[in-house]
Protein backbone atom coordinates (compact mmCIF):
# COMPACT_ATOMS: atom_id res chain seq x y z
CA UNK A 1 0.00 0.00 0.00
CA UNK A 2 0.82 3.55 -0.97
CA UNK A 3 0.66 6.28 1.92
CA UNK A 4 -2.48 8.08 2.46
CA UNK A 5 -3.34 10.06 -0.72
CA UNK A 6 -4.32 13.52 -0.70
CA UNK A 7 -5.62 13.30 -4.55
CA UNK A 8 -9.23 14.07 -3.28
CA UNK A 9 -8.30 17.40 -1.84
CA UNK A 10 -8.42 18.94 1.59
CA UNK A 11 -12.25 17.23 2.34
CA UNK A 12 -11.80 14.45 4.74
CA UNK A 13 -12.62 11.06 2.69
CA UNK A 14 -15.87 9.41 4.03
CA UNK A 15 -15.95 7.29 7.23
CA UNK A 16 -17.77 4.83 5.57
CA UNK A 17 -17.97 4.16 1.84
CA UNK A 18 -20.53 0.96 0.80
CA UNK A 19 -19.85 -0.24 -3.13
CA UNK A 20 -22.04 -2.32 -5.25
CA UNK A 21 -20.61 -3.65 -7.63
CA UNK A 22 -22.69 -3.80 -10.70
CA UNK A 23 -21.92 -4.33 -14.86
CA UNK A 24 -20.01 -7.75 -14.55
CA UNK A 25 -21.91 -9.12 -17.08
CA UNK A 26 -22.73 -6.58 -18.93
CA UNK A 27 -18.73 -5.61 -18.95
CA UNK A 28 -17.90 -9.54 -20.73
CA UNK A 29 -20.92 -9.65 -22.85
CA UNK A 30 -19.64 -5.79 -25.29
CA UNK A 31 -16.80 -8.20 -25.50
CA UNK A 32 -18.14 -11.11 -26.56
CA UNK A 33 -17.08 -13.02 -23.37
CA UNK A 34 -18.59 -15.51 -20.84
CA UNK A 35 -19.87 -13.77 -18.00
CA UNK A 36 -17.08 -15.16 -15.79
CA UNK A 37 -14.71 -13.38 -17.31
CA UNK A 38 -16.09 -10.20 -16.36
CA UNK A 39 -16.55 -11.77 -12.81
CA UNK A 40 -12.69 -12.61 -13.23
CA UNK A 41 -12.13 -9.08 -14.28
CA UNK A 42 -14.51 -7.42 -11.30
CA UNK A 43 -12.41 -9.99 -9.29
CA UNK A 44 -9.18 -7.41 -9.99
CA UNK A 45 -11.20 -4.69 -9.70
CA UNK A 46 -12.09 -5.28 -5.97
CA UNK A 47 -8.23 -5.84 -4.98
CA UNK A 48 -7.14 -2.20 -6.93
CA UNK A 49 -10.18 -0.18 -5.51
CA UNK A 50 -9.21 -1.59 -1.50
CA UNK A 51 -6.19 -0.39 -1.94
CA UNK A 52 -7.33 2.92 -3.26
CA UNK A 53 -9.51 2.64 -0.54
CA UNK A 54 -7.07 2.01 2.15
CA UNK A 55 -4.62 4.79 0.50
CA UNK A 56 -7.47 8.06 0.87
CA UNK A 57 -8.05 7.48 4.05
CA UNK A 58 -11.63 5.54 3.95
CA UNK A 59 -11.92 3.53 7.18
CA UNK A 60 -14.64 1.33 6.27
CA UNK A 61 -15.12 -0.31 3.05
CA UNK A 62 -18.41 -2.52 2.46
CA UNK A 63 -18.70 -4.33 -0.76
CA UNK A 64 -21.81 -6.18 -2.02
CA UNK A 65 -20.39 -9.46 -2.83
CA UNK A 66 -23.56 -11.72 -3.30
CA UNK A 67 -27.18 -10.97 -2.75
CA UNK A 68 -29.60 -14.16 -1.32
CA UNK A 69 -31.27 -13.07 -4.76
CA UNK A 70 -27.74 -14.01 -6.88
CA UNK A 71 -28.66 -17.88 -5.68
CA UNK A 72 -31.16 -17.33 -8.47
CA UNK A 73 -29.01 -17.50 -11.35
CA UNK A 74 -27.67 -20.48 -13.92
CA UNK A 75 -26.30 -23.24 -11.62
CA UNK A 76 -22.84 -22.83 -13.74
CA UNK A 77 -22.66 -19.00 -12.88
CA UNK A 78 -22.91 -19.40 -9.44
CA UNK A 79 -20.09 -22.44 -9.54
CA UNK A 80 -18.00 -20.10 -11.00
CA UNK A 81 -18.69 -16.94 -8.71
CA UNK A 82 -17.82 -19.51 -5.81
CA UNK A 83 -14.77 -20.60 -7.14
CA UNK A 84 -13.52 -17.29 -7.71
CA UNK A 85 -14.45 -16.51 -4.08
CA UNK A 86 -12.44 -18.86 -2.88
CA UNK A 87 -9.33 -18.19 -5.08
CA UNK A 88 -9.78 -14.43 -3.94
CA UNK A 89 -10.11 -15.35 -0.24
CA UNK A 90 -6.82 -17.69 -0.51
CA UNK A 91 -5.15 -15.16 -2.35
CA UNK A 92 -5.91 -11.82 -1.11
CA UNK A 93 -6.11 -12.74 2.46
CA UNK A 94 -2.48 -12.42 3.85
CA UNK A 95 -2.16 -9.09 1.24
CA UNK A 96 -4.87 -7.65 3.23
CA UNK A 97 -3.57 -8.56 6.61
CA UNK A 98 0.32 -7.34 5.62
CA UNK A 99 -1.62 -3.73 4.82
CA UNK A 100 -3.21 -3.88 8.56
CA UNK A 101 -6.63 -3.92 7.33
CA UNK A 102 -9.23 -6.23 8.99
CA UNK A 103 -11.40 -8.46 7.13
CA UNK A 104 -15.03 -8.83 7.87
CA UNK A 105 -17.86 -10.64 6.12
CA UNK A 106 -22.11 -10.21 6.78
CA UNK A 107 -24.58 -12.71 5.02
CA UNK A 108 -25.79 -15.71 5.73
CA UNK A 109 -23.20 -17.67 5.34
CA UNK A 110 -24.59 -21.40 6.69
CA UNK A 111 -25.73 -20.67 2.65
CA UNK A 112 -21.98 -21.11 1.74
CA UNK A 113 -20.17 -24.54 1.12
CA UNK A 114 -18.21 -25.70 4.30
CA UNK A 115 -14.44 -24.78 2.79
CA UNK A 116 -15.43 -21.19 1.85
CA UNK A 117 -16.73 -20.77 5.17
CA UNK A 118 -13.71 -21.77 6.71
CA UNK A 119 -11.87 -19.76 4.96
CA UNK A 120 -13.94 -16.61 5.92
CA UNK A 121 -13.46 -17.49 9.78
CA UNK A 122 -9.79 -18.12 9.38
CA UNK A 123 -9.36 -14.51 7.31
CA UNK A 124 -11.11 -12.95 9.78
CA UNK A 125 -9.42 -14.71 12.86
CA UNK A 126 -6.62 -13.43 11.38
CA UNK A 127 -6.89 -10.21 10.72
CA UNK A 128 -9.02 -9.49 13.58
CA UNK A 129 -6.17 -7.07 15.34
CA UNK A 130 -5.46 -4.88 12.28
CA UNK A 131 -6.10 -1.45 13.02
CA UNK A 132 -6.34 -0.14 9.71
CA UNK A 133 -9.20 -0.10 6.91
CA UNK A 134 -11.98 -2.48 7.67
CA UNK A 135 -12.91 -4.41 4.59
CA UNK A 136 -16.49 -5.93 4.71
CA UNK A 137 -17.75 -8.05 1.99
CA UNK A 138 -21.37 -9.03 1.95
CA UNK A 139 -22.32 -12.42 0.74
CA UNK A 140 -25.67 -14.21 0.49
CA UNK A 141 -26.91 -10.95 1.92
CA UNK A 142 -30.29 -9.98 1.91
CA UNK A 143 -31.23 -6.48 3.92
CA UNK A 144 -34.98 -7.46 4.39
CA UNK A 145 -33.55 -10.84 5.72
CA UNK A 146 -30.95 -9.03 8.18
CA UNK A 147 -33.79 -6.90 9.49
CA UNK A 148 -36.44 -9.86 9.54
CA UNK A 149 -34.38 -12.03 11.93
CA UNK A 150 -33.54 -8.68 13.90
CA UNK A 151 -36.86 -8.07 14.66
CA UNK A 152 -37.06 -12.17 15.67
CA UNK A 153 -33.85 -11.73 18.04
CA UNK A 154 -36.14 -8.53 19.63
CA UNK A 155 -39.27 -10.52 19.90
CA UNK A 156 -37.11 -13.34 21.53
CA UNK A 157 -35.69 -11.39 24.45
CA UNK A 158 -39.02 -9.57 24.56
CA UNK A 159 -40.39 -13.34 25.11
CA UNK A 160 -37.85 -14.41 27.81
CA UNK A 161 -38.10 -10.77 29.79
CA UNK A 162 -35.16 -9.53 28.92
CA UNK A 163 -35.87 -6.81 27.03
CA UNK A 164 -38.64 -4.02 28.09
CA UNK A 165 -40.75 -2.92 24.96
CA UNK A 166 -40.90 0.00 25.96
CA UNK A 167 -36.99 0.56 25.56
CA UNK A 168 -36.70 -0.54 22.05
CA UNK A 169 -35.12 2.11 19.75
CA UNK A 170 -32.82 2.87 16.90
CA UNK A 171 -30.12 1.15 18.75
CA UNK A 172 -31.68 -1.68 20.10
CA UNK A 173 -32.43 -2.64 16.38
CA UNK A 174 -28.97 -1.40 15.12
CA UNK A 175 -27.31 -3.82 17.91
CA UNK A 176 -29.44 -6.86 16.56
CA UNK A 177 -28.38 -6.36 12.97
CA UNK A 178 -25.63 -8.25 11.31
CA UNK A 179 -23.70 -4.81 10.83
CA UNK A 180 -23.35 -4.32 14.79
CA UNK A 181 -20.09 -2.37 15.21
CA UNK A 182 -20.11 -0.89 11.83
CA UNK A 183 -20.91 2.72 11.38
CA UNK A 184 -23.46 3.92 8.95
CA UNK A 185 -22.42 4.06 5.32
CA UNK A 186 -21.77 7.81 4.45
CA UNK A 187 -21.48 7.24 0.88
CA UNK A 188 -23.17 4.78 -1.35
CA UNK A 189 -21.50 3.54 -5.04
CA UNK A 190 -23.55 1.77 -7.73
CA UNK A 191 -21.49 1.14 -10.63
CA UNK A 192 -22.93 0.51 -14.41
CA UNK A 193 -25.46 3.15 -14.27
CA UNK A 194 -28.31 1.43 -12.26
CA UNK A 195 -29.86 3.41 -9.38
CA UNK A 196 -30.86 0.98 -7.04
CA UNK A 197 -30.37 0.03 -3.63
CA UNK A 198 -31.03 -3.66 -4.68
CA UNK A 199 -31.52 -4.84 -0.94
CA UNK A 200 -28.42 -3.65 0.43
CA UNK A 201 -27.90 -1.97 3.78
CA UNK A 202 -31.85 -0.97 3.71
CA UNK A 203 -31.70 -0.07 7.47
CA UNK A 204 -27.91 1.60 7.58
CA UNK A 205 -28.54 3.49 4.39
CA UNK A 206 -31.07 5.79 6.30
CA UNK A 207 -28.85 8.90 5.81
CA UNK A 208 -26.17 7.72 3.54
CA UNK A 209 -25.27 10.06 -0.04
CA UNK A 210 -25.96 8.37 -3.14
CA UNK A 211 -23.80 8.22 -5.88
CA UNK A 212 -24.75 6.56 -9.36
CA UNK A 213 -21.94 6.09 -12.02
CA UNK A 214 -22.49 4.28 -15.65
CA UNK A 215 -18.75 3.12 -15.63
CA UNK A 216 -19.46 -0.90 -15.13
CA UNK A 217 -17.63 -2.38 -11.95
CA UNK A 218 -14.43 -4.23 -13.93
CA UNK A 219 -13.77 -0.87 -15.40
CA UNK A 220 -13.70 1.21 -12.22
CA UNK A 221 -10.53 2.76 -11.09
CA UNK A 222 -9.57 4.71 -8.27
CA UNK A 223 -10.05 7.67 -10.07
CA UNK A 224 -13.83 6.90 -10.39
CA UNK A 225 -13.25 6.42 -6.52
CA UNK A 226 -11.83 9.86 -6.14
CA UNK A 227 -14.53 11.51 -8.15
CA UNK A 228 -17.08 9.87 -6.07
CA UNK A 229 -15.68 10.68 -2.64
CA UNK A 230 -15.23 14.62 -3.95
CA UNK A 231 -18.58 14.41 -4.67
CA UNK A 232 -19.48 13.38 -1.65
CA UNK A 233 -17.45 16.48 -0.11
CA UNK A 234 -19.59 18.68 -2.29
CA UNK A 235 -23.04 17.34 -0.70
CA UNK A 236 -24.83 19.19 2.07
CA UNK A 237 -25.46 16.77 4.70
CA UNK A 238 -28.06 17.83 7.17
CA UNK A 239 -29.55 14.67 8.53
CA UNK A 240 -33.11 16.59 8.22
CA UNK A 241 -32.22 19.57 9.71
CA UNK A 242 -32.60 23.15 7.99
CA UNK A 243 -30.10 24.45 5.84
CA UNK A 244 -27.35 27.01 7.52
CA UNK A 245 -27.37 30.27 6.53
Amino acid sequence: MHETSTATGDSRPPVHVAIIMDGNGRWARTRGLPRAAGHREGAKTVRRIVEAASDIGIRWLTLYGFSVENWKRPAGEIADLMELLRRYLRSEIAELHRNNIRFRVIGRCEDLSTDIVRLIETGEVETAANTGMTLTIALSYGSRQEITEAVRGIARRVADGTLDPAHIDDDTVAAHLMTRGIPDPDLLIRTSGEQRISNFLLWQLAYTELVFTEVLWPDFERRHLEEAVREFNRRDRRFGGAAVA
